[in-house]
């Protein structure tokens, strides 16, 4: 049984090719939106609206082998869509899809934007601070947005962050009879309302004195809320290029202290999963705050000590350890944990996590530094180097 999947734009059934039309016509099950479902005429067919979550539904339909079955998508299915879904869960043998036009091309198209320099930013069900890694001036951003207030959701995180002077177009009901396109920037939309089915286009301007936070690891220190519990910047580097980020890899971040090594691998590498382990509830919440402001809200936070909190977690495909290193055998159940071709990257401070990295390197091999960084400070009238305590890092790969 292969389950069709239609896009629809706002213009409805008529814009709507004979394939699309047909796949609909010839359903038993149409499946939809409530909004999606009122733009095609009625039929035989059984109609059901998404629920709430989806998996319910998305299971039925991939145990459906009976009746000829129709899903309606927004434009294009395959672009943050509901096609990707059923993909993922009932694999492309059992999968057609009829595209429509997608939102992002014909809001590429009205603005003269070359869509292959604009970062597409999903905010659907998700807070409009995932927009905040791709803030930095100069970039053309389009978000996807829930309701009504998407807009307003859009400026208030530009304008949190110094980006007020950003142009904002939002544009409305795209492709159908009552679109509308209206220009203001992020500071001048306030909190407006828009037509419940719109999108944001975001053309990232700063204000004097905006921060200017890229997504290569090394944030500044101060764009963390901490209690002086972070892996400081130039280490954080260092670390995050030895753990590698990766689209669709998962990091364990254990001591995660104000979760800064896990916050920066999300923001380097979208579409990758971290899971941030810190046993003090203040800085779990720290941390949950931290991956709001800075664009991550996906990061999973668990309040534990290691490696008893590491029970039941998917394996990783890297593992940086922060603190508890001296915990009996949190390194032998970190590396055992590891996914095939995976990293771990431990660093210490003390003598005696430097004792436990230097046992693990002579035992398994891998790779033993000291990092030692020194900052330039007044000293009386001159300039003196103010050495900062040396970090011995131990990075094993698989």
């Amino acid at each position: 049984m292969t389950v069709t999947v239609v896009g629809v734009g706002a213009d409805g059934w008529t814009g709507l090719g004979e394939p699309a039309r047909a796949a609909v016509q010839a359903a038993d099950l149409l499946v939809g939106s409530e909004r999606q479902l009122a733009l095609v005429p009625e039929s035989a067919a059984e109609r059901r609206a998404w629920p709430s979550p989806l998996s319910g539904l998305v299971d039925e339909l991939a145990a459906t082998d009976d009746r000829v079955v129709c899903v309606l998508a927004s434009g294009d299915p395959m672009l943050h869509g509901v096609g990707a879904t059923l993909a993922r869960r009932l694999g492309p043998d059992r999968l057609r899809v009829i595209p429509h036009a997608s939102a992002h091309a014909l809001a590429c198209a009205r603005l003269g934007w070359p869509a292959a320099e604009v970062e597409l930013i999903s905010a659907v069900a998700r807070p409009a601070e995932v927009i905040a890694p791709a803030l930095q001036p100069g970039r053309r951003l389009l978000a996807y947005v829930s309701d009504s207030g998407g807009a307003a959701a859009v400026a208030r995180v530009a304008c949190e962050r110094g980006y007020g002077p950003s142009r904002l177009v939002v544009l409305e009901e795209l492709g159908g009879s009552a679109e509308r396109i209206e220009e203001s920037t992020a500071a001048q939309w306030g909190a407006r309302a828009a037509a419940p089915l719109h999108l944001v286009a975001l053309e990232v301007r700063a204000e004097p004195g905006a921060p200017l936070l890229g997504r290569t690891p090394g944030l500044p220190d101060e764009a963390y809320e901490h209690d002086g519990q972070i892996t400081k910047r130039e280490v954080r580097a260092l670390t995050l290029a030895a753990l590698v980020p990766v689209p669709g890899q998962l990091l364990w971040d254990i001591g995660a202290g104000s979760g800064s090594i896990a916050i920066e691998w999300l923001r380097a590498a979208p579409g990758a999963c971290a899971i941030a382990i810190e046993r003090d509830a203040q800085r779990v919440a720290r941390i949950n705050r931290n991956a709001l402001a800075l664009g991550v809200p996906a990061l999973e936070v668990v309040g534990g000590t290691a490696p008893a909190a590491l029970m039941g977690l998917p394996a990783p495909d890297a593992v940086f350890i922060g603190g508890g290193l001296t915990a009996d055998g949190l390194l032998e159940r970190c590396s055992a944990a590891l996914r095939p071709g995976g990293r771990l990257v431990a660093n210490a401070v003390t003598v005696e996590g430097e004792g436990v990295l230097a046992r693990a390197h002579a035992e398994r091999g891998g790779r033993l530094l000291r990092l030692s960084i020194a900052h330039a400070e007044p000293l009386g009238g001159f300039t003196g180097w103010r050495p900062a305590m040396p970090v011995t890092q131990w990075e094993l790969g698989r």
